[in-house]
């Protein structure tokens, strides 16, 4: 790979990132549409359905990505070693097979009893939407696997196209819904669109509009899903299953720990939770920003650490992205928090107060992020097991922060449930990572970089008060004393780990 590894990885990663960030733009023209036509109660209805989606989403894809990126680099060198037999599409192939069994017959007991479910989460009469919540994991589930190849072969261009035009999709039909439905409905009445979601705008219009992006990405992929070879072996597929089950396994604890707070307000006294749920939520969107970042850096990172496993000084290499990606992180949550007064008119007055969690859910992305670059270790040696055990303490943290203090604090203490629960499966990851497969990270460039801007944000908030665009200017003063200083301290140290 004469390719300069630093450069492929950050071409790659803008390249995902096109349509991660167009993902988060539509996300923030889609915070203030909901948050001024919905009630706080609505917008709370839709987070947790979506919180359901991206829980069950982990559980059914079974962790079969991350197994394909192993085993198809294994069919690759194979193959370059001269095994005629050796094929990377196989593995594709078999880890597509097992998750569309699996996904059919999870849509079939949910479209069987959707009524039921719907009456049991007390939204009677809504069965209909979890039909639509069975088909977006179906489709959504399968074509992942597709994605997961693109990214393998390293055809970002495709993987971004396909994703922005799903997510265009999805901005254009909640658009058509919110605010061209009504008023056609009001000249014409009736309207065959109103047998698939409400008369009025609610949150019926959020999910459909999701699962009308899903049908559009399928049929996308459908190219793909030919170049498939619906020949099952039974050898490939336990070796994905054996090692790809404890991801999942792992995975479902991470994701929990994101998510499960929402379902946890279920159990806040009164019929309040809904709102303090749409409120809360409205804040971590400004947060996503910084989780935009790690998930487009994830995209590009997880195949380029398994293909420079066996290069010399990979290690080397790995911990040299840590300290860039934390350098970073931290620059974007200072552009968050010192652009904040004008970010937050993006959501409704009534949603506004959930900026005070945002700082908190933004340090809780970058150690989720720095999680993240710690965790390659058990992927990479094939200890995946402890996956399962660090992620499970994570959310054992999440779980008693959240049930001692959610009553008392609401959403406040799920804020600081994440921060608390991403730093243990942090320290214990490295410290398991220190004994099975150390990674020489330069902590002390590390922390420079997370105190410095703590110290800039911590400054900002002691200055007097100014109007709003003296404030700015300020502000961008003190992004740059950032900037500078940790760009020039990372390049005069560049040759040090």
């Amino acid at each position: 790979m004469a390719r300069n590894p630093f450069k492929q990885l950050a071409g790659e990663t803008a390249i995902y990132g096109l349509s991660t960030i167009l993902a988060r733009v539509v996300n923030f023209l889609l915070v203030p549409l909901y948050t001024n036509i919905l009630s706080r109660e609505n917008y709370g209805i839709v987070t947790e359905f979506l919180a359901y989606i991206a829980i069950l989403q982990v559980i059914l894809a079974l962790g079969l990505e991350t197994g394909c990126f192993r085993y198809a680099q294994k069919e690759k060198d194979a193959a370059e070693g001269g095994d005629a037999h050796a094929d990377p599409n196989r593995i594709f192939s078999n880890a597509f097979m097992i998750v569309l069994g699996l996904c059919l017959v999870f849509f079939a007991g949910v479209s069987l009893f959707s009524g039921n479910i719907s009456s049991a989460l007390g939204y009677e009469g809504f069965g209909k939407i979890i039909v639509y919540v069975g088909a977006i994991l179906l489709i959504d589930t399968v074509t992942a696997i597709l994605f997961a190849r693109l990214r393998y072969e390293h055809k970002a261009l495709k993987f971004a196209v396909i994703k922005t035009l799903k997510i265009f999709t999805e901005l254009g039909v909640n658009l058509l819904l919110y605010l061209a439905l009504p008023k056609y409905l009001a000249n014409h009445g009736t309207s065959l669109i109103t047998s698939f979601v409400s008369a009025t705008p609610d949150f019926t219009y959020a999910i459909f509009a999701i699962l009308v992006s899903c049908i559009v990405c399928l049929l996308m992929l459908l190219p793909e899903i030919f170049r498939l070879r619906f020949t099952p072996d039974k050898k490939v597929s336990k070796a994905l299953l054996v090692y790809s089950i404890p991801l999942m396994l792992a995975g479902l604890p991470g994701v929990m720990n994101d998510l499960l707070d929402r379902v946890l307000m279920r159990g806040l006294d009164g019929a309040a939770w809904r709102a303090d749920l749409g409120v809360y939520q409205a804040g971590v969107k400004i947060a996503v920003i910084m989780s935009l970042f790690v998930q487009m850096f994830r995209y590009a990172a997880e195949p380029f650490f398994f293909q420079r496993e066996k290069q010399k000084d990979s290690k080397t290499l790995y911990a040299q992205v840590m300290t860039y990606f934390v350098a970073f992180c931290m620059a974007g949550f200072l552009f968050v928090m010192l652009y904040i007064d004008v970010i937050g008119l993006l959501l409704g007055k009534d949603f506004r107060i959930g900026l005070e969690i945002t700082p908190i859910m933004l340090m809780a992305y970058v150690m989720l992020g720095m999680q993240f670059n710690i965790s390659m270790w058990y992927k990479l040696s094939g200890k995946t097991g402890y996956a399962v055990w660090i992620t499970m303490a994570g959310l054992v943290v999440t779980v008693v922060i959240n049930v001692l203090f959610m009553p008392r604090y609401s959403y406040h203490a799920a804020a600081w449930a994440h921060i608390a629960s991403y730093l243990v499966m942090m320290v214990l990851s490295l410290v398991l990572g220190n004994k099975y497969y150390p990674i020489p990270y330069n902590w002390k460039k590390i922390l420079f970089c997370i105190v410095f801007a703590l110290a800039v944000y911590g400054g900002s908030q002691l200055l007097p008060e100014m109007s709003l665009w003296p404030r700015m200017g300020v502000h961008t003063l003190l992004m740059l004393l950032y900037l500078v200083p940790v760009a020039l301290y990372l390049y005069k140290t560049r040759k040090t780990v």
